[in-house]
């Protein structure tokens, strides 16, 4: 096992040790083999690295990580000096093409399946000043005249961003190319450019492998911004700033990660399974294309011994246009906890359907643990395949979604979470078990009747059928619920009409005599609801078991973040409060899941026992993720 060294004051001709270090990441990247560690030191390190081998094992990866207390940046982007006032405030930099070479991002433009939005183009490149990106206006006009609050709001969907970040707006640029040169032009206001730092991103991507089976790699410990990644669909090839691309065993932790164009970590599929089909050919829906990409992958070696079990871990992800973590079927086995992911798709230069936090299609056996999630377009959004799949432990607040389920099957487990945005959940699937949250913003469910998403053996990636969402089939424990004036529905009253067993949904079905699946679907699910309670207008499920409606009650709730990162949750609760006590929940009292007949357990097949709560503190039989909470008013922590 060897130590490479690379620094600033470095050579190409050197050997890489530490009296001699090599001058760039990637030289060492072009030697280290598994058990080595490539060690950079203080500086900013504007490249591409592309790591050549992979690690055998978490046992003997490829290390590469910051020296100890040393401030290393990776950035996509170079420094842009010569700029000529054109009028006022609005400056010119003309770039000849040969600076981006095969990859210009400012003729490049947002682009693939799934995009909403197509009247207003977007390209790739990006101008930072002083660190903050500027704005793209859609003509030179856009640039000599400020961005109005109208035009804003036409693009800012949940939050108005007007008030949000009303000092970004005025900065704007807008780029030309023809075939010789690019020039941007771009509106500093007040700030003269000659005394600024100005970048641009150059690079699609700061940490990405450029071939498969990259395995077994650790990335820690750097600041890594400015990338011009493209659009990351799950129809499509699925770049990020920063990756493993089709591979195994990745672990990035203590990381801050900011201003990736489209999304910072991808842990998504290839181009091999389909690359934005519909957008290119249009001859069949998105929805088609990524069907036929999970049975591609699957002939292509799809399977739990050759991809995904990444850990991505105590990293600060924010600023990206589309994702914070993003991910295809390359996520599954994954574990994502302790991470800190805000401002995501909040200057919405550019509109569609694959934007959050976390973004994840395929999460089989998945853990989102504790992770602080907030002022993201939505907080996380599981799409298709979300199996064996646990949401524990995290907080969500001031996003415009909290956390959307959709078209899957289950089981996934959803336990001890904080729920506290105007809109908090969108369940348009099945399979779920909803345990000792604490929801405050409004709940949207939906069936799913014409599309047809793929369902799993357990623990696997083999697929074992394909059905649409029928709409219920949850399960809902111990939860608190809280109402609030701006949302227009909390609670679980929308299962009304819904057996309560599975027994009893059989023999409602079966009581046409011998039938097939138009029976089936005419008849609701089974949900499992009982022992949540329901505050300030919150509704309950007609025929739950021993809920506890106290929707009178004026229910103070408040989640505040102090400049140190600190998390207070403030919450009044009544002062019987404690008198109401519920059952622990475990495998054994979760039902199993009709569809996909599976059980709620552990990813190595162990019981699900959900015995401590969000500060993992032990349960205490009391509603909602904290078990210490009392009547009365109450002041927690609820991150650090």
């Amino acid at each position: 096992m060897q130590t490479y060294h690379v620094a600033k004051n470095g050579r190409l001709s050197n050997p890489g040790t530490s009296a001699a270090p090599f001058l760039t990441i990637q030289q060492a990247a072009e030697v280290a083999q598994a058990g080595d560690t490539v060690l950079v030191h203080e500086g900013i390190y504007r490249e591409w690295v592309r790591p050549r081998q992979a690690g055998i094992s978490e046992f003997r990866p490829i290390t590469y990580q910051a020296a100890p207390g040393e401030k290393v940046q990776i950035k996509g982007s170079e420094i842009i000096s010569q700029w000529k006032q054109v009028t006022g405030s609005v400056y010119q930099a003309v770039i000849p093409n040969t600076f981006f070479g095969e990859f210009n991002p400012y003729k490049e433009v947002v682009w693939g399946d799934w995009m909403t939005e197509t009247t207003r183009v977007a390209h790739l490149g990006e101008v930072y000043l002083n660190g903050q990106a500027m704005y793209e206006a859609t003509s030179l006009a856009g640039v000599h005249t400020p961005v109005s609050r109208a035009t804003v709001e036409e693009f800012f969907v949940f939050v108005d961003v007007a008030e949000r970040y009303p000092e970004r707006l005025q900065y704007t640029w807008y780029a030309e190319v023809d075939e010789e040169n690019t020039t941007i032009y771009a509106n500093f206001q007040e700030v003269n450019p000659a005394e600024a730092l100005v970048e641009i991103n150059v690079r699609p991507a700061c940490f990405y492998p450029e071939t498969n089976g990259m395995d077994y790699i650790v990335l820690r410990g750097f600041e890594i911004s400015q990338a011009a990644c493209k659009w990351a669909p799950p129809s499509g090839d699925q770049p990020g700033m920063v990756g493993p691309r089709w591979s195994r065993g990745w672990l990035i932790e203590d990381n801050l990660l900011h201003d990736a164009k489209c999304s910072a970590i991808s842990l998504g599929k290839v181009a091999e399974s389909g690359d934005n089909y519909y957008s290119r050919r249009k001859d069949k829906p998105g929805y088609t294309y990524q069907l036929e990409s999970v049975f591609t992958a699957e002939d292509q070696g799809w399977s739990k011994e050759r991809i995904g079990s990444h850990t991505i871990r105590r990293n600060e992800i924010y600023d990206c246009g589309q994702n914070g973590i993003v991910g295809h079927l390359g996520c599954v086995f994954s574990k994502i906890y302790d991470n800190h992911i805000h401002d995501i798709s909040m200057k919405r230069e550019y509109r569609g359907w694959e934007i959050a936090g976390i973004k994840l299609h395929a999460a089989i056996d998945v853990e989102i643990r504790h992770n602080h999630i907030h002022d993201c377009s939505c907080g996380t959004w599981l799409d298709w395949q979300t199996q064996g799949t646990q949401i524990t432990k995290n907080i969500y607040y001031d996003n415009g979604l909290d956390f959307f389920v959709e078209v899957s099957h289950g089981p996934y487990l959803v336990a001890n979470n904080v729920f506290g945005s105007r809109f908090a959940l969108r369940n348009f699937s099945q399979g779920g078990a909803y345990v000792n949250n604490l929801i405050a913003g409004n709940i949207d469910w939906e069936d799913v009747r014409d599309r047809a998403t793929p369902y799993h053996l357990p623990h696997s990636t083999k697929v074992k059928g394909y059905a649409v969402v029928y709409g219920g089939d949850d399960r809902w424990y111990n939860n608190l619920f809280i109402g609030r004036p701006d949302a227009d529905y909390v609670g679980t009253s929308k299962y009304d009409g819904h057996p309560t067993s599975l027994q009893a949904f059989i023999d409602e079905v079966q009581s046409y005599g011998p039938v097939d699946v138009e029976r089936f679907q005419q008849i609701k699910e089974p949900v499992y609801i009982g022992n949540n309670l329901y505050l300030a207008g919150a509704t309950a499920f007609e025929k739950e078991t021993e809920p506890v409606l106290m929707t009178d009650f004026a229910t103070k709730l408040e989640i505040r973040r102090d400049n140190e990162g600190t998390v207070q949750l403030t919450v009044t609760l009544p002062e019987n409060f404690r008198q109401h006590q519920v059952e622990m929940q475990t495998s054994a009292s979760l039902p199993r899941t009709r569809l996909t007949d599976g059980e709620y357990e552990n990813s190595d097949g162990r019981p699900v026992v959900i015995d401590t709560d969000l500060l993992d503190q032990a349960f205490q039989q009391i509603c909602g993720p904290l078990q210490h909470l009392q009547g009365g008013e109450n002041h927690v922590t609820i991150w650090k």
